[in-house]
């Protein structure tokens, strides 16, 4: 039996009887969707290289233009420590937080593609009106539409590359979002560089572009196959059916149409798919999926890397330019470490790459507590030597987050959830995850500020923590069909006690 429930065994483990073949249409199905994943990677890329631009400091945050020239050469925690500024970044996540129970439902009752189309229209808006601003309220006004886009985007994309994906090949297929995502901070900061020399007007070039990704998912999106869990989800069968044949390149998918609709059935049965992620039976989703890995994917403190990379390297006394380039250089490592992944994760699994990269990370932030702690003084320049060293070491982290936690933050929450509560589970992990996304982009310069090298130390303790959990409380995943995931709780030795016994159409309790 599907769907992530609990029925007889006589009807489960149907999945050694799906059959598929890769086919063209597949292909192209999984990398028009996946370009969702730009939306995301290039606001990532775009927003601290534009906050470092002198241009665009001296027409909307001119005190902080006049700390940053009057310490240009030298070493300053707190140079860029202002709310208004981090509230620029922050304001987005926050809006993709509150959008992503908007996309869940739009997801469930129009479809995943549904979401990226409304993600796409969205954010082209928002790269409109980010790059005509006049004043600080039009650029909040345009970043909450571009994350409302990422809110809707990032609720349907992973999902859609999970549930039109092979078992055998999903790790690799899902993370396509997390390689777009790569590319696009890749690009950005590239787009930063080049733009950064047109004055005055550079900055309004490297948002205005954000239409371009915007346009491409929107046009994907017209143009993309629905899944056929969501249409079966919607009552489609026969189209359904169809999808299935096409994308799976056999007309033998007996097996997994019926798991597809025994999903489905259950799925009907559940009338508030968000209170049903707190029975007890979905302890693991909500305690794993939901809440804990998108909350730590954030806490490994990655995105304030990427967010304020420019502006950290600034802060460390390099130039504008030198900054940028330095950006440049961690971004490619996000698209070397996202292949890598995409290459070898179904091969080795999730917890192999979580527990090894989760390892090198925590010594990375280890090595940058104790060289700021050393070498780093306020006011005094920072020998070249050493902040190349943290370029270096923190390319080292960079490369180890971009094969394990930012690719598997989404692959593994997208694979867990029963189709009953996806939809709604998969707005749980975007929530959660742009609701750290903010209080981490909100909090990171003003941490930076008080908590010195200590911010690195704080990081550093918390992937010990997070690794530690992912050691002892992840069940491996790789392989294993979606719709049959929910097995792998009943052998936990830890979660077994919260899902045996319970029936899937009985009764159940929080």
């Amino acid at each position: 039996m599907a769907g992530g429930g609990f029925a007889d065994d006589g009807n489960l483990k149907r999945a050694h009887l799906y059959e598929y073949n890769i086919t063209s249409y597949f292909i192209f199905a999984c990398l028009v969707a996946a370009m969702g994943g730009s939306l995301f990677g290039y606001d990532l890329g775009v927003s601290g290289g534009v906050t470092s631009m002198d241009d665009f400091l001296k027409e909307f945050f001119p005190k902080i233009y006049k700390r940053k020239q009057d310490s240009l050469t030298e070493t300053d925690y707190c140079k860029y420590d202002n709310q208004l500024l981090t509230l620029f970044t922050s304001s987005l996540y926050f809006a993709g937080l509150i959008s992503t129970f908007g996309a869940s439902y739009v997801t469930r009752i129009y479809g995943r593609k549904g979401s990226i189309l409304v993600g796409g229209i969205s954010f082209f808006f928002g790269g409109v009106i980010n790059a005509a601003s006049v004043n600080i309220l039009m650029l909040i006004i345009g970043r909450i539409l571009l994350g409302a886009g990422i809110g809707f985007g990032n609720q349907a994309v992973p999902l859609y590359l999970s549930e039109i994906s092979p078992a055998k090949h999903r790790g690799a297929v899902n993370q396509l979002f997390q390689l777009t995502t790569c590319l696009g901070i890749l690009i950005a900061n590239a787009i930063n560089y080049a733009t950064e020399q047109l004055h005055p007007w550079g900055w309004r070039l490297s948002l205005g572009l954000a239409t371009f990704p915007a346009t491409l998912m929107f046009l994907g999106g017209l143009i993309l196959p629905e899944t056929p869990n969501s249409l079966v989800e919607q009552g489609k069968l026969e189209e359904a059916k169809k999808v299935l044949i096409k994308v799976r390149g056999t007309p033998n998918i007996d097996a997994e149409f019926a798991d597809l609709v025994e999903a489905s059935d259950a799925a009907r049965a559940i009338k508030h798919p968000f209170r049903n992620l707190l029975l007890k039976k979905n302890r693991p989703q909500l305690v794993i999926g939901a809440l804990a890995i998108p909350a730590f994917q954030q806490l490994t403190g990655m995105n304030s890397i990427l967010f304020y990379a420019p502006v950290f390297f600034q802060t460390l006394g390099f130039g504008s330019s030198a900054a940028l380039f330095s950006s440049l250089i961690t971004s490619g490592a996000l698209v070397i470490a996202a292949s890598i992944s995409m290459g070898l994760v179904d091969k080795f699994g999730r917890r192999a790459f979580f527990l090894e990269a989760g390892t090198e990370m925590f010594i990375c932030m280890i090595a940058v507590a104790i060289t700021l702690a050393l070498k780093f003084g306020e006011g005094e320049p920072l020998p070249v030597g050493v902040g190349w060293f943290l370029v270096c070491v923190l390319f080292l982290f960079v490369l180890a987050y971009g094969r394990s936690w930012g690719p598997l933050g989404w692959l593994v929450p997208s694979e867990i959830f029963p189709l009953e509560t996806r939809s709604a589970g998969q707005s749980m992990v975007v929530c959660t995850n742009l609701l750290f996304t903010a209080l981490i982009a909100q909090c990171f310069l003003v941490s930076l500020c008080h908590l010195k090298y200590g911010i690195f130390l704080l990081f550093a303790g918390l992937i010990f923590i997070m690794t530690a959990f992912i050691y002892f409380l992840l069940p491996e995943t790789k392989q294993v069909s979606i719709e049959e995931v929910y097995l792998l709780w009943k052998d936990h030795w830890f979660w077994k006690r919260y899902v045996e016994d319970h029936d899937r159409y009985g009764s159940d309790r929080p």
